[in-house]
């Protein structure tokens, strides 16, 4: 199939992101669609951003989280396909180019992602074996969030992203929907991109983010479970992880490590409000 540059909309969700999203929209081709989510109400990052850039807007939001803004990007957007973008990702000089020429020996797809360049990170994930059409195309089941060029044909209910997920599992949960419809999902090696978030440690954010992002992955996880697999079989698979926070906790307290005691304290009731049916609540300070 052929693409073109104005088919595609680029939808980036952003959060505090102003040291890493100039770089990401830089790599972008030129003349490039882009909608910015800004989800902390920056207006002077809005008012820097559509000074600087003619082709870009931007929408300032609450948090309302990862899918729910991607959600907002998505349906502002009127083109026939929407590339959801992390603002840490960068695109290399042929990104977009092989993406286009790749295409054309894909008769069809729901979601595409170019390849994260190091391999360490993998940014798909292959559960069966899948036909390979060539070097350069896999079929898989996931593709992470960071980079999901998306046909927005095969969402003919605007059933996106499910907006119960504050953070973590939402791009899994879309690929998954999209692969019991018979959707197709690719991978294209000779697309690559940088996601400078494999490259982040603890130290770039601060103690109270940590703990935001180990409450919201317990709490995900078992709501993933759930939502495919049933409520019985998501206790089974998330057993270990309740009872091993608690312990873990436990331990730390004596040890008096209060970092430590409260990653495993978060991950702890992440978890539990998740199993007896609460909301995804817990949100970061402004």
């Amino acid at each position: 199939m052929n693409l073109d540059l104005k088919e595609i909309t680029f939808v980036i969700v952003s959060y505090k992101a102003s040291k890493v999203i100039f770089n990401c929209i830089n790599s972008l081709p030129k003349f490039s669609k882009i909608i910015v989510v800004e989800n902390s109400y920056d207006q002077e990052l809005k008012k820097e951003l559509e000074a600087k850039y003619d082709n870009i807007e931007v929408l300032l939001n609450e948090n309302i989280g990862m899918g729910a803004s991607n959600n907002v990007g998505i349906k502002k957007s009127t083109t026939k396909y929407v590339f959801i973008l992390n603002p840490d990702v960068v695109f290399k000089e042929n990104t977009f180019s092989n993406l286009v020429n790749t295409l054309k020996q894909i008769r069809d797809f729901s979601i595409i992602s170019p390849i994260n360049e190091d391999s360490k990170f993998p940014n798909f994930e292959i559960k069966k074996k899948y036909h390979k059409i060539n070097n350069d195309i896999i079929e898989v089941d996931t593709v992470d969030g960071f980079s999901m060029l998306i046909n927005k044909s095969k969402f003919n209910d605007q059933n996106y992203f499910d907006e119960n997920f504050f953070l973590y599992l939402e791009n899994t949960d879309l690929c998954l929907r999209q692969k019991n419809k018979n959707g197709k999902i690719y991978v294209l090696k000779n697309s690559h991109i940088k996601h400078l978030g494999s490259y982040t440690t603890k130290q770039d954010f601060s103690n109270n983010l940590e703990y935001l992002r180990n409450w919201h992955w317990m709490w995900s996880k078992f709501y993933f479970n759930k939502k495919h697999y049933g409520y019985l079989s998501a206790i089974v698979k998330t057993f270990h992880n309740l009872v091993s926070a608690l312990i873990k906790y436990i331990f730390y307290s004596l040890l008096l490590n209060n970092h430590k005691k409260n990653i495993y304290k978060m991950r702890f009731f992440g978890l539990f409000n998740s199993i007896i049916g609460k909301k995804s609540f817990l949100r970061p300070e402004n």
